[in-house]
């Protein structure tokens, strides 16, 4: 007759578990006063020792219970970890100083992001605020053996966990404060503890160590004989008669994941493609209610069976802001970067844990990562823009071309932001795009949407004299200057739809222009658009639709279209021979 689980393993009291309370409280006081008078540091974050060698390295699976009943406190675990590993990863540590766990860590709350999760108590995977660490100290301890450090402080779960992947001399366990992990070296290294969608991973870094030996690891012992613990949690293991059970089940319901959409600004193309790969259940992440608001650039429209969430007051507040800066430039760079920052920072605290796939918006993309909020799940990405690494690039190129220009060298993002950005791109699953250049860069792992075409209007037919709609600011990366250049001797009139300009260079002078209006394109010869950076071309799509030419760069993602005729970016003389085919033919133009 095969034993019941109440036979196998002995359910905890209420009298037993009150005493671990105390002693606990007992031992985080000894402990503290311990630090008064023998203070350990907490160490900084930084990139000095980034590209040093690996000399020590561990890794663990972090999605080991997926059935139904164990998710719910499997999924905390991970985001346990995944608040741990915002808190140390980067940690770079001098020569000589100690290293402890919940110094650099801290105590485990909610308002930290610390959640509940698994924990090993008595032999009983409990649920508890911060459950779940202990994987990553173990990983911790075993990178620190194979670095050769010294470790200081070691303790041993009281019980094996079960399907563990560490023997018990590798094994460390800790508890708020006085259960820790620390550890030193006679060498400045790095910490790096990171969470993929399957894996979690803790690597040390170091420039020429003179390592140590492994016998100065010492374990601290809890004077508890090791015993297997309970197989599964307070939701699997079948002791119903255990206090903790009713409320760990009324608490953690069986689940299975969802997929949540954390998203920015709104593209018509994005906000179609989510709705239709929506599910029940699923969560929506929006600055703001745009119907509600009456914001259509984040009328985001999630399925009735999708909760939303949004970030109200911080999306009305940017917007105010916003209005007070420049048109362009360095400054509102740098103001857009960081609402984008705060925006990423605040939905993605609000992200439930049970949250296995994300959908990202790009302009949230590298916050999100640097953040640590996309450890242990898979994403897909809804890029609206080229990698800021690449647009950086092509503007560098159009700025060694156009010297002169007051904008195409005024700012560049901060490399550690470019560098997130890169690893989130690489880490994403699908980066989903309209964009046909964008969709290029990324080959198989592209997913190009078709863009959303206006309603066709009918076209005016344009008078003798040319006229050309330029789609807008007379900015040098939206190719201003090679336009000038064509149009020299070319006749016509110019219509520019934006207000920015080069500042103190105007590259229009000597060509007649004028402020156009959007109206006026079905009148026009062409629309000309010869950008060197151009993300979202709806009014050449307009135009399109409407049956008037459109000249552009291949920069501008635009879908094949008869009256579409494509050049590359920085090349006015094929661009003056595509308008000049465009006056007075339009059929010519299509041809070309």
């Amino acid at each position: 007759m095969q034993p019941t689980p109440e036979a196998e393993h002995q359910a905890p009291g209420r009298v037993e578990s009150a005493l671990f309370f105390l002693k606990s409280r007992a031992f985080i006081a000894r402990r503290w006063w311990q630090e008064r008078n023998q203070p350990v540091s907490r160490h900084s974050h930084g990139t000095l020792w980034r590209g040093a060698p690996q000399i020590g390295h561990a890794k663990a699976a972090l999605w080991t219970q997926l059935t139904p009943e164990e998710f719910p406190l499997t999924a905390g675990k991970v985001q346990n970890l995944r608040a741990a590993c915002r808190r140390l990863h980067g940690t770079e540590v001098p020569a000589g100083e100690v290293f402890s766990f919940w110094k650099q860590l801290g105590r485990t709350t909610r308002s930290r992001g610390f959640t509940t999760g698994r924990e090993l108590r008595s032999g009983c995977m409990v649920p508890n605020l911060g459950g779940g660490l202990c994987q990553l100290s173990g990983l911790l301890h075993a990178a620190a053996l194979e670095a050769g450090v010294e470790v200081v402080e070691r303790h041993e779960h009281s019980r094996t966990l079960p399907g563990t992947p560490l023997p018990p001399e590798r094994d460390a366990t800790v508890f708020w404060n006085y259960v820790d992990l620390r550890f030193r070296a006679p060498f400045a290294w790095r910490l790096e503890a990171r969470l993929t969608a399957t894996d979690l991973l803790v690597v040390i870094r170091a420039v020429t160590p003179s390592r140590c030996r492994e016998d100065h690891a010492a374990a601290v012992s809890l004077g508890v004989p090791v015993r297997a613990a309970a197989d599964g949690d307070c939701l699997t293991c079948g002791v119903t008669s255990c206090f903790r059970h009713p409320s760990a089940t009324k608490n953690h319901a069986p689940a299975a994941g969802h997929t949540a959409f954390v998203l920015d600004g709104l593209w018509p193309e994005f906000d179609d493609w989510c709705r239709r790969h929506s599910k029940p259940g699923d969560r929506w992440y929006t600055p703001l209610d745009g119907q509600r608001w009456h914001k259509p650039n984040y009328a985001w429209s999630p399925p009735a069976d999708a909760t939303a969430y949004h970030a109200t007051f911080e999306t009305l507040l940017r917007s105010w802001r916003q209005r007070k800066l420049p048109g362009q430039g360095a400054v509102r760079q740098k103001f857009l970067l960081d609402a984008q920052r705060q925006l990423a920072e605040t939905l993605g605290r609000r992200i439930d844990p049970q949250a296995r796939h994300l959908i990202v918006s790009q302009t949230l993309l590298p916050h999100l990562w640097k953040a640590g909020y996309l450890g242990g799940r898979t994403f897909d990405v809804l890029v609206n823009r080229w990698p800021m690494e690449e647009l950086q690039y092509r503007l560098d190129a159009a700025a060694e071309q156009h010297q002169q220009s007051d904008t195409l060298a005024d700012f560049r993002a901060d490399p550690e932001l470019v560098h997130a950005e890169n690893e989130a791109l690489v880490a994403a699953a699908r980066l989903i795009t309209p964009h046909r250049a964008i969709a290029a860069r990324f080959g198989s792992r592209a997913l190009l949407l078709d863009w959303k075409m206006p309603e066709a209007r009918p076209r005016v037919l344009p008078q003798e004299e040319p006229k050309w709609f330029f789609p807008a600011s007379a900015l040098g990366r939206k190719g201003i200057y090679e336009l000038a250049e064509a149009m020299q001797g070319l006749g016509g009139e110019l219509l520019v739809l934006g207000k920015a300009r080069e500042g103190s260079n105007n590259p229009l002078e000597g060509i007649r222009h004028r402020s156009g209006d959007v109206s006026e394109i079905p009148a026009c010869t062409a629309v000309v658009l010869p950008a060197w950076i151009e993300h979202e071309p709806r009014l050449a799509l307009r135009a399109l639709a409407a049956g008037v030419p459109v000249i552009a760069t291949r920069n501008c993602g635009l879908p094949s279209h008869p009256l579409l005729i494509e050049i590359e970016a920085g090349d006015s003389e094929i661009l003056r021979e595509a308008m000049e085919e465009c006056i007075g033919s339009p059929q010519a133009c299509a041809v070309a």
